[in-house]
Order: C-alpha cells, then structure tokens, then sequence
C-alpha cells in the first residue's frame, strides 16, 4: 500500500503549520501535500470562497489518489472543510481522514462571539499580531513556534472564511462519512464544543484527545500528533491487507 497524505491548515495560517508533520511524513516515505486555501499562505492576494477551499482540498486528493489511498488530515478550519468534503453525497475519493481541532458546529451565538473578538483583536494597531506572538511563545515549543506565522497572517481572509463556514451542513455531511475517521482535540481546545454531537453522528469514529494541548494541537505536541498519523497509516495498511 502506497498511501498518500493531504494536509489542509486552519484559518489565518498556511501550509507551514504542517512543518512538522511534512517532516516526519518524508522522513518515514511517505508522500504528502500540504496545501494552501486561497487568501492564504502563497495564495493571500486571492479572495477566500468556500468552493474555492472544497476545489483545492479536491484537486490535491483526486491528484493524490492515483498514486494510491489517501489520508486526508485537516485542522480547525481546514478540519470542518474536510469534514464537509468528505462527507459529500458523492463520495471523494478518501480512504480515511483525521480531524483535527473542529468539533465544533460553526454557527449562531458562538460563531457571532468568535468573529466579533476576531474583529476587536484586527482593530488594533498592529491587527492584533503581538498577541498572536505572545500566545505562540507561552504555549508552542521553540521548534515550531514559527511554523503557524512562516506563511504569513491571513488576516484580511479571516472574516470572510468565518462568516462561510455557517453555509456548511456538517451534521448531516459527519453522518455521511463511513470511512475510518478520527477526532483529535486538544484537552483545552475551545472548539470541543460539540464534541459528543459529533460522536453520536459518527459513532465508528474514534476520538483521541490529547493532554496538555489547546487549540494548536498539532504545533504544541508534535510527536504525539506525528504517532496518530502513524496510528491513521497503519490502520489504513492493516484493512488493505485484510481487504486482498
């Protein structure tokens, strides 16, 4: 089995969040593509749309997909965008996918509370970058403390791709999914909000939940992160031998 990982990142940041993860992929053969959303990373002079992000995410896997089964990973924004591309009537061609930091229904109150402080924090002098900074030093290792800022700030993409992510029918798209699937959260990540919701959709999921981590799972613990890709892989080559 020759399996191939895609990697879809979060909002604001870029591709260089998966610094580690890409590391640790070509360290052990395994192909990978990490992408870029447009209004992000190497694409910020393009507009953020919601169908622009679902064609990105689909170009890479189909692209991925004739080398061999694809693992889709994807984290907060790009988490809850894989989940909804997976989870489509028709079915993509995705052999198993980690969802990262997105149990969470974007909607209503809390969606309105998120992008009214996204908003206040944008206003400030510098767009609220020192706090950004700030929070990367307390709480990232020094090793990828600069991987989630390498590709630029999407800042001007923010509203616009939070104000999108109400459009998607996740509940329904999450009940679709029959693939392997797993949910991976921080223990202190705010978006665990609908955590057993999510579960109860998708009850051959499983949920793994890592200790001492927030929101940034992926940067905070990234050995840890890189054993559940491990985890995800050998699964996926156990049910191909048990497939043939």
């Amino acid at each position: 089995m020759n399996a191939q990982v895609v990697l879809v990142h979060g909002i604001r940041t870029s591709a260089t969040m998966w610094r580690s993860q890409v590391a640790w992929l070509e360290e052990h053969g395994v192909p990978v593509t990490a992408v870029d959303l447009p209004g992000h990373g190497s694409r910020m002079a393009e507009e953020f749309t919601l169908d622009g992000a679902l064609q990105t995410i689909d170009e890479a896997v189909r692209k991925a997909a004739a080398r061999g089964p694809v693992l889709l990973v994807g984290h907060s924004m790009g988490g809850l965008v894989s989940l909804a591309y997976t989870g489509a009537a028709e079915r993509p061609p995705v052999a198993a996918l980690i969802a990262a930091s997105c149990t969470a229904l974007p909607r209503g109150a809390a969606l309105a509370a998120y992008r009214f402080l996204a908003g206040t924090v944008d206003r400030l002098p510098d767009r609220g970058l020192w706090i950004a900074e700030q929070i990367l030093t307390a709480t990232i290792p020094e090793e990828t403390r600069g991987d989630f800022s390498a590709g630029g700030y999407a800042l001007d993409a923010q509203d616009v791709a939070l104000r999108s992510l109400s459009a998607l029918d996740l509940a329904t798209a999450v009940a679709h999914i029959d693939i392997r699937l797993w949910f991976v959260n921080g223990q202190y990540d705010q978006l665990r909000t609908h955590e057993a919701l999510f579960r109860k959709l998708a009850p051959h999921a499983e949920l793994i939940v890592v200790p001492r981590t927030s929101h940034l799972v992926t940067a905070m613990r990234p050995q840890v992160f890189n054993a559940i890709l491990k985890l995800a892989l050998a699964t996926m080559e156990q049910d191909a031998a048990q497939a043939g």
